[in-house]
């Protein structure tokens, strides 16, 4: 009797472990799984999925194709999507991007064996705050869909999740006292949100509706599920100081800092609390409660009080310098800790930096005096600026590997969502290396990118994504071949010696503001533009669009080419429009009208063909602005709000975000063009602010055959 009483309680323990080992294997499995079929349909239940244990505690993948059986092993759901994004690459020469995809898939899965792949990496970081402004601020759920997939396939597992912010800010603000037309005077539009969330910018284009909220609210309930779901570890948003100057007008005693950032008005500048006021723990709790009470336990906040701005103190108080930015690491961190003892506090390394000579060895050290070590992280966000724009090491090196403190291994391939091809290859194919073995790299545990702007440059994310599972440098001749054959399905020789020109030029540079000089009109003095199109650029896209005949079915292949010419008659078009400036300085009205109008006749064929393109095109941008809003009303205003966005921006940044798109070109910049050189020319400021505030129209209607017509305006336009 005892016996079987012990029997039967061993097969019942024994049932629940098994039970247990299953559910946790559907939690990795199912997700993964359906994900997959959201990419191949019903081919998806032909795969074997399998849970292996991660190694050393990073995640890990296999990858087996034997006699037609696919098996797709991880140690999390992340790991088993991006080897089934490794498994399409490489064994079926196929892919899926922002612009399209190339997905043949044989009837029989190919032979292919990986040997089990490791990441370095605890998290695989990507986003960028900038990019719920220059991409994502009026995204729909199939839109985030599709991105959070494109995440996972890519071995992401710790995103930027920054959605609702306002909507939380506001429960906030609210139990502090504050009207909610106070607390509404307080938000930017949109689009100018990012700025916001870093204190940079108050009221500007605001203020939000109900019905914006409350879609925020949902759509981030949609993205926080669906990233947990995936096993990834979502950064929310936290308190960073920054009040609504209804509040410091309440509270006179407070000795707020009043902040200055890109030009604008005072009062659409920050009030920060100093950090030794009582009020930031009591709000900075607020923040992580309500939005923990909304959306579940969180472990990572971010929180930036200083995001290129700097403290307005004397200069030669050094001591008081230390002293402030010792109390403001404290204030942040207690503030986060005081809503979530478990929280970790993530800050962007970027304004260290990009404010070199504000932030010292010393200086940065207090900030992070009063900080634990496992309770922050840095996302040393840009290390391809210090080599490309900042002209100083970069940013982990001067700081120690950041004293101690975890931090993530980043790069800004992108600013302002602008479109020319650029960013060095080579440097991102094994600078991440280069840190992992450094003696001095300090507590690296990530490996990502934060990019302004989505949806350009595939090659950059491509090779990011896969060096975020190694570390080794890539062998570009190798990957480049695999890339090509996986984008267009084949790699001639062609292709081959274009991609030598391209690494060569475009592939070698990294410039902040890749943009022509028919965008800004006359030559940006203060943002100097700088964009690759040498002759080696030029005979790259020649020799990519001797390809046509071959792979004119392909459709990656077909986008690209649309692209690649634009840029090659634009390009022959903005050396046209600067002998047309030249013309006009000098007098000779009659030489620049003319050469002005061959720019025209050229850029208007660019906007004609890259209307074709599924990207680069301003009827999308509109269309996600409009279906955002709920009345005419509304719907005008978050128009208005985007197109500001790429254009005028604000403060002193206009043609920041300067976007190469069919429609924006015909529309905005070809007219303001004409109007510059006319007698007109005064009427400029007004004009674009009359373009932002009226319903915009496509009018442009695309080529009949784009690819076909691309070689021929490229071989029109050899000419000039």
């Amino acid at each position: 009797m005892r016996y079987s009483i012990l029997k039967y309680l061993f097969i019942f323990c024994l049932s629940i472990a098994l039970y247990a080992c299953n559910m946790e294997s559907n939690d990795i499995l199912f997700p993964a799984k359906q994900l997959i079929e959201r990419q191949i349909g019903i081919r998806a239940n032909e795969i074997t999925y399998q849970v292996i244990e991660p190694v050393n505690g990073k995640e890990t993948f296999e990858i087996e194709a034997r006699d037609g059986v696919l098996v797709l092993k991880g140690s999390s759901t992340v790991a088993i999507c991006y080897a089934f994004h490794t498994y399409l690459k490489e064994a079926c020469h196929a892919m899926k991007t922002w612009s399209g995809e190339h997905i043949e898939l044989p009837e029989i899965w190919p032979d292919y064996i990986a040997k089990k792949q490791t990441t370095p990496y605890s998290y695989r970081y990507f986003l960028n705050v900038c990019t719920y402004g220059y991409t994502t601020p009026y995204w729909n759920w199939d839109r985030w869909e599709k991105e959070i997939d494109w995440m996972a396939l890519r071995g992401v597992n710790m995103p930027l999740a920054t959605v609702a912010s306002e909507a939380i800010a506001e429960r906030v603000w609210l139990r502090m006292g504050l009207t909610k037309e106070e607390i509404r005077a307080f938000f930017t539009a949109p689009a100018h949100l990012p700025w916001h969330r870093m204190g940079n910018l108050n009221t500007w284009d605001g203020p939000l509706s109900d019905k914006w909220q409350e879609s925020q609210i949902e759509m981030q309930h949609l993205i926080i599920n669906r990233m947990r779901e995936l096993g990834m570890q979502p950064i929310a948003p936290a308190f960073a100081g920054f009040v609504p100057m209804a509040f410091a007008e309440k509270h006179p005693a407070v000795k707020f800092k009043h902040l200055k950032w890109g030009g604008f008005d005072d009062k659409y500048n920050a009030y920060v609390l100093p950090p030794d006021s009582p009020f930031f723990e009591e709000i900075g709790k607020m923040f992580i409660e309500e939005w923990e009470k909304e959306f579940g336990r969180n472990t990572y906040y971010l929180s930036d009080s200083f995001n290129e701005m700097e403290l307005p103190i004397e200069k030669e108080d050094i001591e008081g310098k230390h002293k402030l930015l010792a109390q403001y690491g404290e204030s942040i961190y207690r503030s986060i800790t005081a809503g979530n003892p478990d929280a970790v506090w993530v800050t962007q390394g970027w304004t260290f930096g990009y404010q070199h000579s504000f932030w010292d060895k010393e200086s940065l050290q207090a900030l992070l005096s009063r900080v634990p070590d496992d309770k922050m992280i840095i996302v040393d966000l840009g290390n391809d600026y210090p080599k490309w724009v900042w002209n100083t090491e970069q940013t982990w090196k001067v700081h120690d590997g950041f004293y101690g403190k975890k931090w993530i291994f980043s790069y800004v391939p992108n600013f302002g969502g602008k479109t020319p091809m650029t960013g060095d290859l080579q440097m991102y194919a094994s600078s991440s290396s280069e840190a992992l073995h450094s003696k001095s790299c300090g507590n690296l545990i990530g490996f990502g990118s934060a990019p302004e702007g989505l949806e350009n440059n595939e090659v950059v994310y491509e090779l990011l994504a896969d060096m975020g599972w190694t570390d080794q440098s890539i062998d570009l001749d190798k990957w480049l071949k695999s890339y090509c054959e996986a984008r267009y399905g084949k790699y001639p020789d062609a292709m081959k010696e274009a991609w030598v020109l391209f690494r060569k030029s475009a592939y070698s540079s990294l410039y902040s503001y890749p943009r022509f000089t028919w965008q800004t009109v006359t030559p940006d003095q203060r943002r100097i533009s700088k964009i690759d199109t040498s002759d080696d650029f030029l005979r790259a896209v020649e020799l990519f669009l001797t390809c046509a005949d071959s792979l004119q079915n392909s459709e990656l292949y077909v986008n690209d080419a649309i692209e690649y010419a634009a840029y090659y008659v634009a390009a022959k078009a903005d050396k046209l429009y600067v002998k047309a400036l030249k013309e006009n300085t000098i007098g000779d009205k009659l030489a620049a009208q003319y050469t002005l109008r061959q720019v025209v006749d050229l850029l208007l064929d660019v906007d004609k063909l890259l209307a074709s393109h599924p990207l680069y095109r301003l009827e999308e941008w509109v269309e996600l602005a409009r279906n955002s809003g709920t009345t005419s009303e509304e719907k005008d205003k978050y128009e208005s709000n985007a197109k500001r966005l790429i254009t005028t921006w604000g403060g002193f940044q206009e043609d920041y975000a300067a976007r190469f798109w069919s429609g924006l070109i015909k529309d905005y910049y070809i007219p303001r063009l004409k109007l510059y050189f006319s007698e007109q020319w005064e009427d400029l400021d007004r004009w674009e602010e009359t373009w932002i505030n009226t319903p915009w129209h496509n009018t442009t209607k695309p080529f009949e055959n784009p690819v076909n017509i691309a070689v021929e305006l490229v071989n029109k336009a050899k000419v000039f």
